[in-house]
């Protein structure tokens, strides 16, 4: 009995140190800049903002539409986006684009139209709390 009364001290101990040494280390990792990883956060658009902080997907579909305006084409359905990127046009992958225009749309990356379709634009995005003192 006093062996695992003694084991379980010493499991406590270590875990102890383990939390503290991870603590530091978060710490110091707050300090990097994160770089895009899939999977990312879609962070809101402000002037001076780069593509280049969005997660390789995003900045695709962003590319897509940014190419369709210099030529001169309107807004276009996800389903059109999906194609261009090459990943088809199967219900599961146009659902993804979607989704992933819709985020860039409400972040202000795009501009979603009233009809559902997508086009190259920004506009600063609404930030919940920006600017109040309370």
């Amino acid at each position: 009995m006093d062996r695992r009364v003694i084991a379980r001290e010493e499991l406590v101990e270590a875990l102890a140190v383990s939390a503290a040494e991870t603590t530091a280390v978060t710490g110091a990792e707050r300090e990097t800049v994160p770089s895009p990883v899939p999977g990312s956060v879609v962070p809101p658009w402000r002037d001076g903002l780069s593509v280049t902080v969005l997660a390789p997907d995003y900045r695709r579909i962003v590319g897509v539409l940014e190419k369709r305006r210099s030529a001169g084409e309107g807004p276009v359905k996800a389903k059109e986006i999906a194609a261009e990127l090459g990943l088809g046009t199967t219900p599961a992958k146009v659902e993804g684009v979607r989704s992933k225009a819709r985020r860039l749309a409400e972040r202000g990356w795009l501009l979603l139209e009233a009809s559902g379709m997508f086009s190259a634009g920004r506009r600063p995005a609404a930030v919940p709390d920006a600017g109040s003192s309370v």
